[in-house]
């Protein structure tokens, strides 16, 4: 079982701090990332999924902070959509192959650059976005040739903390991260 731990800051290479400071949004693809990567069917042939709820609660303080989120995935799932409803996310494409298309239309219509943008994958379908974002990030299970284009891979294992691990040290390093402490674990005023 992973045990979350604190990231030494000063650890991290000057490259990755001076781009982790421009991040203002998340994109996550979902299988491998967001969720462990199995998947389940119960049944009916009906898919489950399974999210750790301190990932989720990683995109709330983002998306609190002032930054958005979004998911893009090549499969489709109706729990996950639910649960980036529920999440508040803005952009979520699910069953898209193309991601570096859908990932030129979401620039264009939230009005960003790839300076502004982290993206998460663990596949190769991710490698296009990857390489185009400002900030890659994979988890320690992800394919070789993706880890090679990453800047940072994390210490959590996918579905268990690794987007939470992520938007923390993004939140530390843009300053964001006490105010949360400050007020409980709730939005801070300033936030809200």
């Amino acid at each position: 079982m992973y045990v979350p731990q604190e990231i030494d800051l000063d650890a991290l290479p000057e490259h990755f701090l001076s781009v982790a400071r421009d991040i203002r949004f998340v994109l996550l693809d979902v299988d491998g990332i967001l969720t462990d990567g199995r998947l389940h069917f119960d049944a009916d042939g009906r898919e489950m999924k399974s999210i750790h709820a301190h990932d989720a609660s990683g995109i709330v303080h983002w998306q609190r902070a002032g930054h958005e989120a979004g998911l893009l995935s090549g499969r489709r799932s109706r729990g996950i959509q639910e649960r980036a409803d529920e999440l508040g996310m803005i952009e979520v494409h699910l069953g898209k192959l193309d991601k570096l298309s859908v990932y030129e239309g979401l620039l264009a219509r939230r009005g960003l650059e790839d300076s502004a943008m982290c993206y998460f994958g663990d596949d190769l379908l991710d490698i296009p976005v990857l390489r185009r974002v400002a900030l890659p990030i994979t988890v320690p299970q992800a394919r070789p040739d993706v880890r090679k284009v990453c800047q940072y891979v994390t210490r959590a294992p996918a579905g268990h903390g690794a987007v939470r691990e992520v938007i923390e040290v993004l939140l530390r390093i843009q300053g964001h991260y006490d105010a949360i402490l400050e007020s409980d674990g709730r939005p801070p005023k300033e936030f809200a």
